[in-house]
């Protein structure tokens, strides 16, 4: 079978799936991929339409946005888009310079579906170009004659040096279009900023999305490994702070034993398996994560940071998240997920020691909470030294012992040599851990979306749909939400049964 069938029988199967009518941006980079191969421009800039157009303004974590209004057939539109293109890579895509901080879009302005969508901006030249929040262009328009719109137009970018001189003027940046990947001074630091951490909810998709494609590509669900596999999803699915990752662990579970069965667990026979348990059967955090760039997590230069903060911040974050009596569940369950599917060997038996070492089971949230808080200061102590002797640490984010004062001051009791060479309160010590990775964690993210509309805890990431969605028929929204109650009630049985459990004495 050629590979253009392949990727058109691909496409069918998703649209099917999620009830599309239109190509996801997925589905897109597909085609682009096939048209690199063939030689054809790659497109850094993400095309809307009226049917996901306020979908991805609403969703995108970038701070701005600039959308282009253009006409298929226009030659100037033709000849702009290199021009475009150049700054859209700065700031678009798995490889973007800058990622996170400016999506850049456009909307085809030709095609019969973006009429009314073109005439709410009063389109009435190619190509026309607008700055904005991302949230302003959700239902919204621009007017003429409009005095205080919050979406402006740009009037000079003709070519990619102006239009890029015009958003370092609305950013007060200098990002050049020569710039390459993390080699810039515009990173800011989230060690002294709280509020950063609202950022990290994409990193925490990000990094479970990352970890579970390792263990596909590595093969490593094996019948001595499935245990621990299924423990941490059901970890996942009572806990995860992203509604989404919690939906997809449960779907996973639920269908585990159809997409791994016990009797096909062998290398050769994963590879033979029809496809079951590839990415594309096993979307642990939605169809369009992993998203390639990391937000809280991105270091100031390739190879740092990522995806170890990524996971670090979901493990403190479950910590955090689970109940008395689901403590010892906890910590077995993220012990023996490291153990068996953390490819880093050395920090794999690094960790792996550090529970052996624990000698009675846990019984209360903050005892497993501040042990893997003390576990990652641990971890900390130990790669600063071989960092500095090697020369490889993010010198602006350099290991330290965490949290440092700026954080939590009232977290220090003095300079004096204790634990991990400070003298800490605990109990202050679990209350930031659980303010920092609990509450914070979401509502500085709910309260960054919602702008000012009242939800309910939890409705965001219902009502929010992915950065490359569509809309979803009625049929199709009813049937997804039949499926979430019923997540949600296996959800609730597995903590109920939790509950009644006895704390195991050892975890291994």
């Amino acid at each position: 079978m050629s590979q253009t069938l392949l990727v058109l029988n691909l496409l069918s199967l998703l649209s099917l799936s999620s009830g599309a009518t239109s190509f996801s941006q997925g589905s897109r980079s597909i085609l682009r991929a096939i048209d690199n191969e063939k030689g054809g421009p790659h497109d850094y800039a993400v095309d809307l339409n009226a049917t996901n157009f306020d979908a991805v303004l609403r969703d995108t974590p970038a701070t701005y946005a600039v959308v282009e209004f253009f006409a298929h057939w226009c030659p100037a539109c033709r000849n702009y888009k290199p021009q475009y293109e150049k700054v859209a890579r700065l700031f678009n895509g798995p490889d973007a310079v800058h990622p996170g901080i400016i999506l850049m879009t456009r909307v085809d302005c030709a095609s019969k579906i973006n009429t009314k969508l073109c005439d709410k901006f009063s389109i009435g030249q190619y190509p026309m170009l607008f700055w904005g929040a991302p949230s302003k262009f959700v239902s919204g328009g621009w007017e003429p004659k409009q005095e205080k719109s919050e979406i402006r137009v740009i009037d000079d970018g003709r070519t990619a040096d102006r239009l890029l001189n015009w958003i370092n003027k609305q950013t007060g940046s200098s990002f050049g279009l020569d710039d390459e990947k993390f080699e810039n001074e515009h990173l800011s630091s989230n060690v002294s900023d709280p509020a950063q951490i609202a950022r990290a909810v994409y990193d925490v998709e990000e990094a479970m999305s990352t970890a579970f494609d390792i263990i596909l590509e590595h093969k490593m669900i094996k019948s001595e490994t499935r245990a621990s596999l299924i423990q941490f999803l059901q970890l996942l699915v009572a806990h995860h702070p992203s509604m989404r990752c919690r939906k997809g662990s449960a779907e996973v579970l639920v269908n585990f034993d159809e997409m791994f069965p016990s009797d096909l667990l062998s290398n050769s026979e994963q590879e033979d398996n029809g496809g079951k348990g590839t990415r594309g059967n096993f979307q642990i955090c939605g169809k369009d994560v992993p998203r390639g760039y990391w937000m809280f997590c991105r270091g100031s230069k390739n190879d740092t940071r990522g995806f170890s903060c990524g996971l670090w911040v979901l493990l403190h974050s479950l910590s955090v998240r689970i109940e008395d009596g689901e403590s010892q569940f906890a910590f077995t369950a993220i012990c023996e997920f490291v153990h068996n599917f953390f490819i880093c060997e050395e920090c794999r038996q690094h960790f792996y020691e550090m529970c052996s070492s624990v000698a009675s089971p846990f019984k209360k949230t903050h005892e497993f909470a501040l042990w893997l808080w003390s576990a990652h200061n641990k971890v900390n102590e130990r790669l600063v030294k071989d960092e500095a002797l090697l020369g490889t640490g993010d010198p602006k984010f350099p290991k330290m012992i965490w949290p440092p004062k700026q954080l939590c001051p009232s977290c220090h009791l003095s300079n004096n040599h204790g634990n991990n060479g400070f003298d800490w309160d605990r109990e202050e010590v679990f209350r930031f851990l659980a303010k920092y990775y609990g509450k914070m964690l979401v509502s500085l993210h709910e309260e960054k979306n919602n702008h000012g509309n009242d939800r309910p805890d939890g409705a965001l990431e219902d009502l929010v749909v992915s950065t490359n969605a569509v809309v979803v028929p009625l049929g199709a929204a009813l049937a997804i939400a039949v499926a979430s109650c019923a997540f949600g009630a296996l959800a609730c049985y597995w903590r109920s049964q939790q509950k009644s459990r006895k704390p195991r004495r050892n975890w291994n």
